[in-house]
């Protein structure tokens, strides 16, 4: 008679088969299997030469992501969030001044994550699908005098992807280090970190890299200068999503995705359907956020289209919170092909769906 009260789960005696789907929400995305099959490698240990070099490769492969020349650059264990906590705690102490631009659901992140660390935080905030001028974020600077000034360039909650010239030299000129999370638009839009004069800049792996989630590249220059032990495996993969980046261009993903992004809207605006971001140019080619459609219940239409088309899309995130349905086409997904598909299911699910005459 065996002596363990808890018995074996019945649920991991049997195979687990996982479906497969088409990621079209604001990610994760799609892993190709050139990435996957570079993630079922052999495991090493994470001071073995080779994971040195590996790490080597990636640092490289940031530093062309990001464009800059910083030495300090790496890739952080874990998300997007994790990239975003080292940021702030390794660079804002207790009682210090920061200033969050909260423009969507990631600056409100932000700010709780320095309140937690019990900086003084101060916020600009302005209406879900709009951005900040640069007059507007000097007088900010001039007022709160922060250490550290946080922007998200690619807004996934609202869809917008902000301005970034000309707000690095405003934040050296107040002495403040400039904070950019680019997770959901590094790769599909264009940014500079060393010519931009960004201090700090992280992404996420699981966006237009293709990765899976679980490595956060992120970069500190020289004025904002911060070892764990690696998801080694995780760097296999993330080592091959740079490579495909590098092997593709950096100036053509930027293209590719600036592209199938406007196809994507012409589409949808010939079925009726109106675009979030009525700012043309403040549009986030990664992730476009549709208004919801008038008269529609979104969670009926997100649960058809992956009910019938096997196709993950959104409603809205924070702010934007049932006035939106949002669309992610990211690194491999990008393409119009994926787009026809999509327009289809949105147009079989307009037509399906319960529309309420009130």
């Amino acid at each position: 008679m065996s002596s363990l009260s808890v018995p074996p789960p019945q649920c991991l005696l049997q195979p687990f088969t996982v479906p497969h789907r088409y990621l079209f929400g604001p990610g994760p995305s799609n892993v190709p299997p050139r990435i996957s099959t570079a993630g079922a490698q052999p495991m090493l240990g994470h001071l073995h030469a080779e994971t040195i070099e590996i790490m080597d490769h990636i640092k490289s492969g940031i530093q062309y992501a990001f464009q800059t020349q910083n030495r300090m650059t790496l890739a952080v264990s874990g998300p997007g969030h994790a990239a975003m906590e080292c940021a702030i705690f390794n660079t804002v102490e207790s009682g210090e001044s920061v200033l969050i631009a909260v423009h969507g659901i990631w600056g409100e992140r932000a700010a709780e994550m320095a309140e937690r660390i019990g900086a003084k935080v101060n916020t600009i905030v302005t209406s879900a699908g709009s951005y900040y001028t640069n007059d507007e974020i000097e007088q900010a600077l001039a007022k709160y005098k922060p250490v550290l000034f946080f922007l998200t360039h690619g807004e996934s909650s609202t869809g917008v992807l902000h301005p970034i010239d000309g707000i690095g030299e405003l934040c050296h000129k107040y002495d403040c280090l400039f904070l950019v999370d680019s997770v959901a638009a590094l790769g599909g839009a264009p940014i500079y970190m060393d010519k931009q004069g960004i201090d700090i800049l992280y992404t996420g792996s699981q966006k237009v890299l293709n990765a899976p989630p679980g490595t956060a590249p992120i970069s500190f220059s020289e004025r904002a200068c911060y070892h764990h032990t690696g998801p080694i495996t995780g760097l296999y993969s993330l080592r091959e999503s740079l490579a495909i980046l590098a092997e593709t261009g950096l100036e053509n993903s930027w293209k590719q995705h600036k592209d199938v992004a406007e196809y994507f809207h012409m589409g949808l605006e010939k079925m009726g359907l109106k675009l979030f971001v009525q700012d043309k140019k403040a549009r986030l080619p990664t992730v476009t956020t549709i208004v919801a459609p008038p008269g529609y219940e979104w969670r009926e239409i997100t649960g058809y289209i992956m009910k019938n088309h096997n196709i993950e899309i959104s409603g809205g995130l924070g702010p934007s919170v049932g006035m939106v349905l949002r669309v992610g086409l990211m690194g491999c997904n990008s393409t119009k092909a994926h787009v026809d598909m999509i327009l289809q299911a949105l147009a079989d699910a307009l037509e399906h769906c319960h529309k309420s005459k009130v």
